[in-house]
């Protein structure tokens, strides 16, 4: 069964960026936040509460709805791949993911979104990020 990364404990976040930052190292090779998957924002205008954004791993997506090439396909069990082959840097996912949860890198321009792999749960010292099984919809 494919795995799915979760936020369920948001008010344990402290903003620490922490989650960002293993995102970064193990999928990127490099400690930039702006190359991680996973950011965290302030919620509104209180500095004490933040929100997580990830891939929700939809299951009919609409980033890859959205992308004229075909680069990017469903998941089993929600969320997209990358075929960066057939990418042409349009943008066209990141106008379409309705959680905000993709950005083009640079200088490839390519789009940068959660894999479900884990990494940010195992860095998070507040132990709010969760992955779980989901069988897959076919």
């Amino acid at each position: 069964m494919p795995r799915i990364t979760r936020v369920v404990n948001i008010e344990r976040c402290i903003g620490c960026q922490l989650c960002a930052l293993a995102c970064a190292r193990v999928n990127r090779g490099t400690v930039s936040l702006d190359e991680a998957a996973v950011s965290v924002r302030p919620a509104g205008a209180s500095a004490s509460s933040y929100v997580v954004v990830l891939c929700r791993a939809c299951p009919d997506p609409p980033c890859a709805q959205s992308c004229p090439t075909g680069a990017l396909t469903p998941r089993k069990g929600g969320g997209v791949k990358l075929k960066k082959e057939l990418c042409d840097s349009c943008g066209e996912c990141v106008q379409a993911c309705i959680v905000g949860a993709i950005h083009l890198d640079t200088p490839d321009r390519k789009p940068v979104f959660c894999i479900h792999c884990g990494a940010c749960i195992e860095f998070c010292p507040h132990g709010v990020l969760v992955t779980e099984r989901r069988e897959t919809i076919d």
